[in-house]
């Protein structure tokens, strides 16, 4: 299969083709007669570092500070925020199927991609693969070393890279608690070449999982919080506006810190919610992935390797398809089963470094699946180039095929008719060969302009529906504008009629205390006349009284 970039898997029989036919002719990951190696029950140790005095160092720094973090090493502080739901965990690890490196959830396969755990980390760095270090794996430098490196290395640059490195050796990779391996150091220089420890990441969480699973039993060792993060992308269907992913700003690693997840669902509930999984109960394409590019297949391997820091693996991305919003159909996973080692005993070095040098071909041998618009416009570019040279070679036919046939009528005067006779059976014979030369460049020209006219449709198409997107965005704002400042002007007038009554209250009061103002003196007039009849009533009564005694004691 030729190196090409594929604009979609459904539009793109010979992808699906290729992938069908190899399955069919190779034959599945699992050979026949395969036992389990999985048992029924695994009991994992999701032991965490206890994160609170990395947390501390990055609230002490300053704005500054942070931003030369992010530019250098991504979102990976959030890291330190995002909490692992033990229950949830152990339960989703029952689900893990080592031979197809996936979950299978009930009737639903999902896998961890490249893409999506570098959509999540916003590490842009270029793909490359990770040299186990065996001379100093097992040496450890304590949590206690780099922090206080942290906190007191006079350079700011290397206060920030030392930060990282814990972040890397504590929650990335973390192998033993509190301290930070020396392999993951090792790795760690490779970041200022360049070079994404996605692979990696993706590796040994892979590989830990599988151990775990086959054992029965262990510790995790993989990256667990951001484990959790792609799992909640995929089974909280969340109501977000599509086009906050495209923001330079936009963090999902930060948004899912923030979130409070609840942490009081037992064990068994999750087996039992996880068993019954059904297609439609998926959030299938994360609603912070972008669909950009799939890496399918890598050098000589039909899947993708992963080369780790203690191990290496692969996966299979055209199993999980439909998270990159596309059609799903039967992937080729033929020798994925046997692909997974460690990096000891007699025969790794052989496999490793065999290993590395098929992944050195990933840049030239690559295979992609190109999912945006870029592709078109870039395929549109190549056919016009085709159809500019082809038109080039066309217009040189023919000034070749012209001074033929001068040639053929000026050259050779005074040879015999012999003579001419076979040399012109030559030239026609040239002129033929010409002839069909031009109705090939002729031919390869109408394809050009057929194939270029349908990418400019294609294009037009994919144009159209970014002005249809941008026009529902455009009156998404607008409707929801209009309806808010209806309801502030209702509010408003509301507080206008109830403001004048208010004011007519007051207006009423005031009169009424003009009013009581104005007649104090009629009213203490009044009252004192009153009070001047009282007393005149009451001297009248006495005097009556005091004579109608005397009457009586007269009688």
């Amino acid at each position: 299969m030729e190196n090409e970039f594929l604009s979609k898997v459904e539009d793109n029989a010979a992808v699906r083709a290729w992938s069908e036919k190899l399955q069919s002719e190779r034959g599945d990951s699992l050979t026949e007669g395969y036992v389990s190696e999985l048992q029924d029950f695994t009991r994992i140790n999701v032991a965490q570092n206890e994160l609170q005095e990395l947390r501390d160092v990055w609230a002490s720094w300053d704005e500054g500070t942070k931003q030369l973090f992010y530019q250098n090493y991504g979102d990976i502080s959030y890291l330190l925020d995002v909490r692992v739901d033990k229950h949830l965990f152990r339960s989703m690890v029952q689900f893990w199927n080592s031979a197809y490196k996936c979950f299978t959830f009930g009737e639903v396969d999902l896998v961890p991609t490249m893409e999506e755990y570098t959509a999540l980390l916003r590490d842009e760095r270029a793909l490359g693969h990770c040299s186990d270090s065996t001379k100093r794996r097992q040496q450890m430098h304590p949590l206690g070393e780099l922090r206080d490196l942290v906190l007191t290395h006079p350079d700011e640059r290397k206060r920030v890279d030392i930060f990282a490195l814990s972040i890397y050796g504590l929650v990335i990779f973390p192998k033993a608690l509190r301290h930070v391996n020396e392999a993951v150091i090792d790795l760690f220089d490779r970041l200022e070449k360049g070079i994404t420890l996605v692979p990696a990441i993706l590796a040994e969480t892979f590989r830990s999982l599988s151990t775990c699973r086959k054992t029965g039993e262990g510790r995790f060792i993989g990256c667990a919080q951001l484990l959790m993060v792609w799992f909640h992308g995929h089974f909280w269907k969340v109501d977000k506006i599509s086009y906050r992913v495209f923001s330079e700003n936009y963090s999902p690693l930060k948004e899912e810190a923030a979130i409070q997840r609840r942490e009081d669902i037992s064990e068994e509930k999750w087996m039992e919610i996880l068993q019954n999984l059904k297609e439609g109960d998926i959030e299938w394409g994360a609603y912070w992935m972008v669909p950009d590019e799939i890496m399918y297949r890598c050098g000589n391997f039909d899947w993708v390797p992963l080369l780790g820091i203690w191990g290496a693996t692969g996966y299979t991305p055209l199993l999980a398809l439909r998270q990159y919003k596309s059609r799903q159909f039967v992937p080729t996973t033929h020798g994925l089963a046997q692909c997974e080692f460690s990096f000891k005993g007699a025969h790794y070095k052989k496999k490793s470094s065999e290993l590395e040098k098929k992944i050195e071909q990933l840049e030239e041998e690559k295979m992609h699946l190109k999912l945006d618009a870029d592709v078109q416009r870039l395929e549109a570019e190549k056919w016009r180039k085709g159809k500019t040279k082809a038109e080039e070679d066309l217009d040189s036919l023919k000034t070749d095929y012209k001074k033929l046939r001068v040639s053929m009528r000026t050259a050779g005067l005074g040879k015999t008719s012999e003579q001419w006779r076979h040399e012109i059976r030559e030239e026609k014979t040239k002129a033929d060969r010409w002839e069909k030369k031009f109705l090939k460049a002729q031919a390869r020209n109408e394809d050009l302009e057929k194939s270029l006219s349908e990418n400019r449709n294609e294009q037009g198409e994919l144009r159209a529906r970014v002005v249809e997107l941008e026009k529902s965005l455009y009156q998404y704002r607008n409707r929801n504008t209009a309806l808010e400042l209806r309801a502030s002007l209702s509010k408003i007038e509301e507080m206008k009629g109830r403001i004048e009554e208010l004011e007519a209250s007051l207006q009423n009061c005031e009169m009424r205390i003009q009013f009581f103002e104005a007649n104090e003196d009629c009213w203490k007039e009044r009252l004192h006349q009153t009070q001047d009849q009282v007393r005149n009533r009451d001297y009248v009564m006495g005097e009556a009284i005091t004579q109608i005694r005397e009457v009586a004691d007269y009688l």
